[in-house]
């Protein structure tokens, strides 16, 4: 029996601020760009808006690339954030797709940014890094609330240490030279 390999791409939706509004309401950019999805976006409208990206990109052979295996395993609009699931061999025909995509696949979507947080070989891991992601974020907007306009600093040093995947108490790391020593 083979085993089918896919790959699952965690793309988080994020709202580029409005001059108009921002400066007016005074809310902090990070909360402006991880605001919920309002439109009413269902997997389904989701999906036929990446095929016609991939359709107007990479024509028929992008779409019959993509086409057995493309799903939503996942969607939450209330934290802006879906997963893909496409086969491992196609998925940045997908990422690039994903790329050239500027609105809410919603009548009258607001324009937008899909980023690709992460691709993963299981489902498991895309949904860790989306908890972890969210996690991130509510430390951040306290932080933020508590202490005033050091949070872009804060998501970056953050941001950072994600990519680095730094254990995040440490006391592991300062045992582990110890033992190596003696």
């Amino acid at each position: 029996m083979v085993r089918i390999k896919e790959r699952y791409l965690l793309v988080n939706i994020i709202y580029p601020p409005d001059a108009t509004k921002s400066s007016a309401a005074k809310v902090p950019g990070f909360v402006v760009q991880h605001q919920p999805t309002l439109e009413r976006v269902t997997p389904r409208a989701l999906l036929e808006a990446i095929r016609t990206q991939v359709g107007l990109l990479f024509g028929d052979s992008g779409l019959g690339a993509l086409e057995g295996n493309l799903s939503v395993k996942y969607l939450s609009l209330a934290t802006s954030t879906f997963i893909l699931r496409c086969h491992r061999a196609h998925y940045q025909i997908l990422w690039s797709a994903l790329t050239f995509m500027d609105h809410v696949p919603a009548k009258d979507g607001r324009p937008c940014i899909f980023r690709v947080v992460r691709v993963s070989g299981t489902i498991r891991k895309a949904e860790e890094e989306a908890i972890r992601q969210a996690r991130r974020l509510i430390l951040a907007a306290k932080e933020q609330a508590s202490s005033g306009s050091q949070i872009s600093q804060t998501l970056r040093f953050e941001q950072d240490e994600s990519m680095l995947d730094v254990v995040d108490d440490g006391s592991d790391l300062d045992n582990a030279t110890n033992e190596d020593e003696v």
